[in-house]
């Protein structure tokens, strides 16, 4: 893939795009403290008192999570802060999520829980692994498939937690999805050093996935990267592959949403990985301005998940490298710069027909694509990449 300058903006106006976008991150509504995570007590909703009774309200519904960290625990506050534990940590949880959601937005608990408005931890407990592995294959779906969750740059572990809640929800997904949290800084200007943090979290998600790769039952792993968790992402499938590890490889199917990795990049890392049995989808969107604003720190050099699929080159390095380039900017995004769209992808997943159908994949699944929002053609995040229309 050819690398693609930020050619539509002066040098001026990318400079001050930059510290916009910097300043609408740092401006966004008051980030959740660990407080969140102490389970809350929700009286019964009358709906769920007796089957038989009639009501026009929705209840709250359910969502189990199980959650995987590197993060050291924040013993003081009961959560987990933003360097690097000597083990990971494993936890399950139970969430109440509110009815009649509009968008992807997360209102977080308050000391007096809203259920009808609020997410909110019902249930939390910690794990020992084998304990967490064999939840997670309790949790697997019908057709082997288990889906872990990686969160980009600048999250705390609470949101980090609540956004994987959202998108399960959302998806409504059987079973339990897994959030992988590595230590970012939770702060805008921490760029640098999650990357660090990133890169050193490569081995402990390799061990969460070779864990689960071990059981017969699981036949399917989505590996679900967004932003910078997509490098975490890429660099594991990597180190996966230079351990010689093809029997963990072949049950991966990854999927990068917005993925913050500088093209030349990448492709050193499809050279190492070579191919994979299930081709590697890319959720992509030209207007994403987070993007716009690592590319600058990074010395305007392009990032994957701004390609634009409409130039022929981007085409035609999307069916050589064997990847599926889907273009999402169709779908809204809430955070003003065009960057969380994946997490509203869930809502159509019960629309939408598999790529895979239970087989693997065929040189004709790869390509680039077009998203197209009304007819709900891209499958949710933890469903891979499904029917698309507008084939380039």
């Amino acid at each position: 893939m050819t690398e693609q300058r930020l050619k539509e903006f002066p040098k001026g106006a990318k400079a001050m795009l930059v510290a916009i976008g910097l300043a609408m991150l740092a401006g966004c509504a008051t980030r959740p403290s660990p407080d969140v995570l102490n389970p809350v007590h929700q009286p019964v909703h009358p709906a769920h008192l007796n089957a038989s009774l009639h009501t026009d309200e929705a209840a709250p519904s359910r969502v189990n999570v199980l959650a995987a960290t590197n993060r050291s625990p924040d013993t003081a506050r009961g959560g987990f802060g933003s360097t690097w534990a000597d083990n990971l940590t494993y936890e399950q949880y139970a969430f109440s999520v509110p009815p009649g959601r509009k968008d992807t937005a997360i209102t977080y608990p308050t000391s007096r829980p809203d259920p009808e408005r609020q997410f909110a931890v019902i249930r939390r407990e910690q794990l020992a692994k084998d304990a967490f592995v064999e939840e997670a294959l309790r949790s697997t779906q019908s057709d082997g498939t288990v889906g872990i969750f990686v969160h980009g740059y600048n999250y705390s572990y609470q949101e980090a937690l609540f956004r994987t809640a959202q998108i399960a929800a959302d998806a409504n997904i059987p079973g339990s999805p897994i959030l992988f949290s590595w230590p970012s800084a939770g702060a805008v200007a921490g760029y640098v050093a999650d990357r660090d943090a990133a890169l050193s979290s490569r081995s402990d998600l390799d061990s969460l996935v070779a864990s689960l790769s071990a059981s017969g039952k699981v036949k399917r792993i989505i590996l679900f990267g967004h932003s910078m968790g997509g490098f975490l992402v890429m660099e594991t499938v990597r180190q996966l592959k230079l351990q010689h590890r093809d029997d963990v490889i072949g049950k991966l199917a990854v999927i990068l949403a917005a993925p913050d990795i500088d093209v030349d990049v990448f492709r050193s890392q499809l050279k190492d990985i070579g191919r994979m049995p299930i081709p590697i989808s890319l959720l992509v969107s030209k207007d994403d301005r987070a993007l716009v604003a690592s590319s600058f720190i990074a010395g305007e050099r392009a990032r994957v998940g701004r390609l634009d699929i409409d130039d022929p080159v981007i085409r035609e390095a999307a069916l050589k490298e064997r990847l599926r380039v889907i273009d999402i900017t169709s779908i809204q995004a809430s955070d003003g710069l065009g960057h969380d769209r994946y997490a509203s992808l869930a809502k159509f997943g019960a629309q939408l027909a598999s790529f895979e159908s239970g087989r693997r994949s065929t040189a004709g699944d790869v390509g680039a694509y077009v998203f197209d929002a009304a007819g709900a053609a891209v499958a949710s995040p933890f469903r891979l990449a499904g029917r698309v229309v507008g084939s380039q």
